[in-house]
């Protein structure tokens, strides 16, 4: 493989039952819950193809089937909008399915492991080929105080200078480093990664430096992934893999956040924080809902 190879492809893991949002994902993926007026994973989406990134790989499950009609051409809509001489949402349908080219893979388990962070990335191994490509998760959003800012842009140019395996991350509480693959950094480096924990136990976690659902990744770690047993809780986990990429003597560079802010969407309060943060910047609901808040309180 070539260290020169450019970034076209992102895989992102859709495949997550959203049980903490039961009953509302009972028929709707949780990936598809609207921050306004845009499903989570369309910003996911955007985010990579403002990168670059033009071939999206989703690793899915048989009841995402919405998912996929949201990023597939409607017609009828679009005919419908053309007559009502309704343009302006014309051109914001259009431009979904415009965005990049989309693959669908059904997600499975593998013979050593049926859950785990790991196996979406194994399924998307024979896709993505020989090529670096971003990984990410479908609910965990980055906003950029930049709107035309992308994280994964920062991904990227990580790899091009570095020709390593990049991990986006963010300083979390002490009491929330037990939820995430915590990182310790070299001796002396702001940057070059020494370990990698899955979820430590409380108060044992070597940072504060949490990894979440942002990627540049090699062949090598699929490979790696193919080979690797099941780790904590029974299930293959991603940062497991990078673990055993760094102990094979490869390095991993750390890329935290520059110039905006993870935002996990993971549980009903976090997926609140987040739609706050995007209702922020839009003008027409902000001002409103502040005088609404004001009278709540």
């Amino acid at each position: 493989m070539s260290t020169q190879q450019a970034i076209t492809k992102g895989v992102i893991a859709v495949a997550g039952s959203g049980t903490r949002f039961l009953p509302a994902t009972k028929s709707l993926p949780k990936e598809m819950l609207p921050i306004i007026d845009k499903p989570i994973v369309h910003y996911v989406v955007e985010e990579m193809v403002n990168a670059g990134i033009t071939d999206i790989v989703m690793v899915t499950r048989s009841d995402k089937k919405p998912l996929e009609d949201y990023f597939d051409q409607n017609a009828l809509l679009e005919e419908e909008l053309r007559q009502a001489n309704k343009l302006q949402d014309l051109e914001k349908v259009e431009k979904i399915h415009q965005m990049a080219n989309f693959i669908y893979i059904r997600q499975k388990p593998t013979s050593k492991a049926s859950y785990g962070n790991g196996i979406p990335v194994l399924n998307a191994s024979s896709i993505v080929g020989d090529e670096p490509f971003v990984f990410a998760y479908g609910d965990d959003l980055v906003k950029m105080d930049c709107p035309e800012a992308s994280f994964t842009q920062q991904l990227v140019e990580n790899y091009e200078k570095n020709h390593a395996v990049v991990i986006g991350c963010q300083e979390v509480p002490e009491n929330e480093t037990h939820l995430y693959g915590m990182i310790k950094l070299q001796e002396g480096s702001s940057k070059f990664v020494e370990e990698i924990i899955e979820k430590p136990d409380p108060g044992t976690a070597p940072s504060r430096l949490a990894a979440f659902g942002r990627f540049v990744l090699t062949p090598e770690i699929c490979q790696i992934l193919q080979e690797l047993e099941p780790g904590k809780g029974g299930e293959l986990w991603l940062t497991d893999a990078i673990e055993a990429y760094i102990q094979h003597g490869k390095s991993v560079v750390a890329q935290p956040v520059q110039g905006g802010r993870w935002l996990t969407t993971g549980d009903p309060l976090h997926f609140l924080e987040a739609l706050l943060e995007y209702a922020r910047e839009r003008e027409e609901y902000w001002e409103g809902f502040k005088q609404y808040f004001l009278k709540l309180i």
